[in-house]
């Protein structure tokens, strides 16, 4: 049953979901909040490890939760859920986008799914920062040098052009040497 719900619930998110893996974590974080598969805590803390590995977040993601979930054929069983529909619309979009990409109306559907997925991974960062109380009333210590971090990295990113494997392992370290 909870290989059936794992496999479902992945292949809805997938099925549905437009973007790219960050646009899909608030959907992903609303399912497992919903079936009560983890903890908010804990579910930020697996995106963080999702994130940090090699390979698509979302589907990181989905082995993750599977995986906390129903072991490994759970973690199989969400895996498969997240990547067919991925697989079935690249290929019915492969055949028909070359007939239809001048199309104005592709073109504008397109364009309008930018400000949709900027506002998904916008929202993701946000939740992440309240589940984890990361912003909070109380000025801290630990809540400035979060926000400072996070100015610093995208400063980096934006401004300087830092490659991002940098600026993520200069973030890491700079989080060790304050947090440990």
């Amino acid at each position: 049953m909870v290989l059936w719900e794992l496999f479902k619930t992945f292949f809805f998110i997938g099925f549905v979901s437009f973007g790219g893996g960050y646009a899909m974590i608030p959907i992903i974080e609303m399912q497992v909040s919903h079936h009560g598969w983890m903890t908010a805590e804990k579910f930020t803390n697996m995106i963080a490890i999702a994130g940090m590995s090699p390979g698509p977040i979302a589907t990181n993601s989905a082995v993750l939760v599977g995986y906390s979930t129903a072991g490994f054929s759970g973690a199989t069983m969400a895996a498969i859920g997240i990547l067919l529909p991925s697989l079935f619309l690249v290929i019915i979009i492969a055949t028909f986008f070359k007939k239809f990409h001048d199309n104005p109306i592709v073109q504008s559907l397109f364009y309008g799914l930018k400000p949709l997925v900027a506002s998904l991974i916008i929202y993701a960062a946000i939740s992440f920062s309240l589940s984890n109380n990361l912003i909070t009333k109380n000025i801290s210590f630990h809540s400035v040098s979060l926000l400072l971090i996070f100015a610093c990295s995208l400063f980096a990113l934006l401004k300087l052009r830092w490659h991002p494997l940098f600026v993520i392992v200069l973030s890491g370290l700079v989080g060790v040497a304050l947090y440990s």
